[in-house]
């Protein structure tokens, strides 16, 4: 008996979180991929099980239509073809099913900080206040530490090591590892730490690292408002301010410093380390384009 688009789509679903081990964030990702492919087949009269190659040309062309970004059209694609090896590997369509191919991405360099503008957004957070101090705190995390900004939204008050000055992240499919940082976080941790006591009123219950106004933990949404609103502060450039960009900066300078590629990737938390590699490629384009444009390189 044929299965339903949606008994199919939770199957999935429970398959690349329990089976795969995959993250709750990516199981969302590939959720909303998915309704939106059903939505699009269901308003053209074609049934969302079928996922036929030129109907999948035509729902990209409508994608790029919206304005999506190419690498939100990769992840929904990404998570139609998991989808289909899904329902092979279950049995539910034959073998020689087509697969989706994923369209190819464009080369992007990523977005970087200077080590002087980072230092200004951590100064525009100056301040008595517990925001203040959190905001700091988050952001000179991010700037140090390279984490996703999943990853610090989901850091425990358990997570930090201060006297091993060391965080444990909880990463990309449920992997942990350990991050080192250096004394002046540890000190800003400590200052942090007793300003968040005292925004609790003393609880000491209360795990989440990082809390929202709400003394609930911050989420993505918040934290991109903070990089927004300190950032402006410190007149950098809008385009340059989201969380990620601390993360393509830290890697950045952690490369040009000498660290080598495998010490970046496991700080970094890459499963691959062609991954890492666009970190080297881009400052090798930088520094090529920097010498043929200064006057005296």
């Amino acid at each position: 008996m044929p299965v339903s688009f949606e008994t199919s789509r939770a199957a999935f679903e429970d398959y690349i979180l329990l089976e795969r081990g995959q993250s709750k964030n990516t199981a969302e990702t590939y959720r909303r991929g998915l309704e939106l492919w059903r939505a699009y087949c269901e308003e053209a009269g074609l049934d969302p099980l079928d996922v036929a190659q030129e109907v999948l040309s035509s729902f990209i062309h409508a994608l790029k239509n919206q304005g999506r970004a190419g690498s939100s059209i990769q992840l929904i694609v990404a998570g139609l073809r998991s989808w289909v090896k899904f329902r092979v590997l279950n049995g539910d369509l034959p073998m020689n099913t087509w697969i989706p191919v994923l369209p190819a991405k464009t080369k992007k360099l990523p977005k970087i900080l200077t080590e002087g503008e980072i230092q200004r957004i951590l100064d525009a957070c100056d301040g008595p206040g517990y925001y203040d101090c959190r905001d700091r705190t988050a952001l000179e995390t991010l700037a140090n530490c390279g984490v996703r900004a999943s990853e610090l939204c989901g850091l425990k008050v358990g997570s930090l090591n201060l006297d091993d000055k060391n965080l444990i992240v909880l990463g990309k499919g449920s992997k942990e590892r350990q991050v080192p940082f250096a004394e002046d976080l540890k000190r800003q941790f400590q200052i942090y730490l007793q300003k968040r006591l005292e925004f609790l009123g003393g609880d000491k219950t209360e795990k989440t690292l990082f809390l929202s106004s709400r003394r609930e933990p911050l989420s993505r949404v918040d934290l991109w408002r903070i990089v927004q609103k300190r950032g402006k502060m410190a007149s950098v450039p809008e385009e340059r301010l989201f969380p990620h960009v601390l993360r393509h900066s830290i890697a950045t300078h952690l490369l040009r410093r000498g660290m080598d590629l495998r010490t970046l990737q496991e700080f970094l938390g890459h499963s691959s380390i062609a991954t890492t590699e666009k970190y080297l490629h881009f400052d090798l384009e930088l520094r090529d384009v920097y010498d043929r444009a200064h006057p005296r390189a």
